[in-house]
């Protein structure tokens, strides 16, 4: 609960939608009571009435058809008010999170597989984002109504109210919260159940060739089946006591139901009650206990998101890679880049690099070669700042960049790496990622840098044009030169390349190349790679050999 509590301020930036969808909610129910409630007073009017046409029959039939339009109009009120505002609330968690895990990456903590973090990005995101809908609201809701009916028979029905009172005090309070008790662990343990079987869907995917190659399919097929039985055990246990839950709220129910009815039947014989309200006293008792059903369901739903927050809390609060400096300096913007004797191992394996210097002068042209692995990605992590070397310096101009802001550094430096992605989007917003804001001449001058400007005046949207997923409506090499028309739209003065030609064909690449010479004219450049670098291209070529560069 207290996990669930920390994105109370989220929930309150949202609180004028919520308050509008409890009251249409409450009205729903209000009127589904007071519908029940007139139908039992007027069908035992009529039947008991010996005044024939005297007995008025419009103002009972007007009252019942006006409950169950405003019942209607309520509801259709209500799903429309709380899905709009949950939909806003899924776009505010995953602002949230992303704001929070951006300063984080990459992440530290290696036990966190790429499928348990797509799965606290997917799953525990839309586990919280129903909470107020599916939980809190129909409580809130019930809540008021089953206050508004105990003190609606303290004044018409005295010898009701306390039975009343206590049934819907259980249904509301006591069986939620047994059940919250005890189905906490079945919830964490389904939640994390079902974290493990998409991290084994995707390492499967990601891994078939190695487990084919390994003979292991049929070890990873037995520990899914495995991962998938535990999860639908403990699907099976929430769905048990859902179904103890919902059998004590009709028990409940029907104390309340009973107790009304004899301390009904005792106030008509006496003659303190008149027959047909009795009975609408009843059919009313009937309709307010409508919402308890719901409450009892939403509390396995309750439970995911418990355990949904507590395992995004705990991602959100991972420790930083790098300390931010205290009293940050202003970032030289055309000093030259060095290293001096950086040392830099990941945790628990050799160094990669070992008291290597670096001097990069501002607009060079730098290719640092060797084969992959060896540690020439690691040299640009440590420029963006996304770690720090255990031994060395890095600074920029004479300051060190422990000494700058993340952002800054961010800012002085556009990587354009193997992975760079391509949207579904138009070719305006993937290029604005870039540079939010830009003109569109300042558009149209990064695409002829990266000589694409003539394939896209070509299409007939132009900008505007969507490209597919991963950009696969282009070429290789258009995808490629997109990206890094992104890169130049950014103005930063240091351009970092990373594998840049990755997957391209011999004709492809070398393309690449020239029109990355021509393109990074006045840029100081810094390009990773283990192609075969065309002359021209960069001023000098560098090679990763032993942690040192030859």
């Amino acid at each position: 609960m207290k996990a669930l509590l920390a994105f109370a301020p989220l929930f309150l930036r949202r609180s004028r939608a919520w308050l509008l969808a409890l009251l249409l909610s409450l009205i729903t129910l209000l009127a589904g009571t007071a519908l029940l409630g007139t139908s039992g007073w007027f069908i035992t009017a009529t039947a008991l009435t010996t005044a024939g046409l005297a007995f008025n029959l419009f103002v009972p039939s007007s009252l019942v058809r006006g409950f169950s339009f405003i019942r209607i109009v309520a509801r259709y009120g209500e799903r429309l008010v709380g899905h709009d505002a949950t939909l806003r609330l899924l776009s505010d968690l995953r602002g949230w999170l992303f704001a929070r895990l951006f300063p984080r990456l990459p992440l530290p903590d290696r036990s966190i597989r790429h499928g348990d973090l797509v799965s606290r990005l997917t799953a525990d995101i839309d586990a919280l984002d129903t909470a107020f809908l599916v939980a809190i609201g129909p409580w809130l809701s019930a809540l008021l109504v089953g206050a508004g009916m105990t003190a609606l028979l303290a004044v018409l029905l005295p010898g009701a109210a306390l039975a009343y009172g206590l049934a819907m005090g259980g249904a509301l309070v006591a069986v939620p919260a047994a059940m919250v008790l005890c189905g906490r662990g079945a919830g964490r343990a389904s939640v994390e159940a079902g974290a493990e079987m998409r991290m084994a869907v995707l390492d499967g995917v990601a891994g078939h060739a190695d487990l084919v190659v390994l003979g292991a399919l049929g070890s990873a097929a037995r520990r899914f089946d495995a991962t998938t039985a535990f999860a639908s055990g403990q699907r099976r246990r929430l769905g048990r006591q859902a179904a103890l839950g919902g059998l004590a709220v009709q028990g409940l129910g029907a104390v309340a139901l009973v107790g009304t009815l004899w301390a009904g039947l005792v106030a008509v014989e006496a003659g303190a009650l008149e027959g047909p309200v009795m009975a609408g006293l009843l059919l009313a008792v009937l309709g307010s206990f409508e919402v308890t059903g719901t409450i009892v369901r939403s509390v396995g739903k309750a439970t995911a998101a418990m355990a949904a927050a507590e395992r995004l809390t705990a991602l959100a609060e991972l420790p930083a890679p790098v300390q931010e400096p205290a009293s940050p300096q202003p970032l030289p913007r055309a000093g030259a880049i060095a290293f001096e004797e950086v040392t830099f191992a990941y945790p628990g394996l050799p160094p990669v690099l070992e008291e290597l210097s670096l001097t990069v002068a501002p607009s060079e042209r730098v290719a640092i070669a060797g084969p992959s692995g060896i540690g020439k990605s690691t040299l640009l992590r440590l420029l963006l700042r996304l770690a720090d070397p255990q031994a060395g310096r890095i600074g920029i101009g004479g300051v060190a960049l422990t000494a700058l802001r993340s952002a800054d550094i961010h800012a002085h430096m556009a990587l354009l790496s193997q992975d760079s992605p391509v949207f579904i989007d138009t070719i305006r917003n993937n290029l604005l990622i870039g540079r939010a804001g830009a003109a569109e001449d300042d558009l149209w001058a990064a695409l002829a840098d990266a000589q694409l400007a003539g394939h896209v005046a070509s299409l007939p949207q132009g900008l505007d044009t969507v490209v597919g997923e991963a950009g696969r409506t282009l070429s290789a090499g258009q995808a490629r030169r997109l990206c890094l028309a992104r890169a130049l739209l950014s103005k930063a003065p240091v351009l970092l390349l990373d594998e840049p030609t990755h997957a391209l064909d011999r004709d492809t690449e070398i393309a690449f190349f020239r029109v990355l010479a021509a393109a990074a004219t006045g840029r100081t450049v810094i390009m990773v790679t283990h192609a075969a670098i065309p002359e021209g291209t960069v001023d000098r070529i560098l090679t990763l050999r032993d942690g040192k560069l030859v």
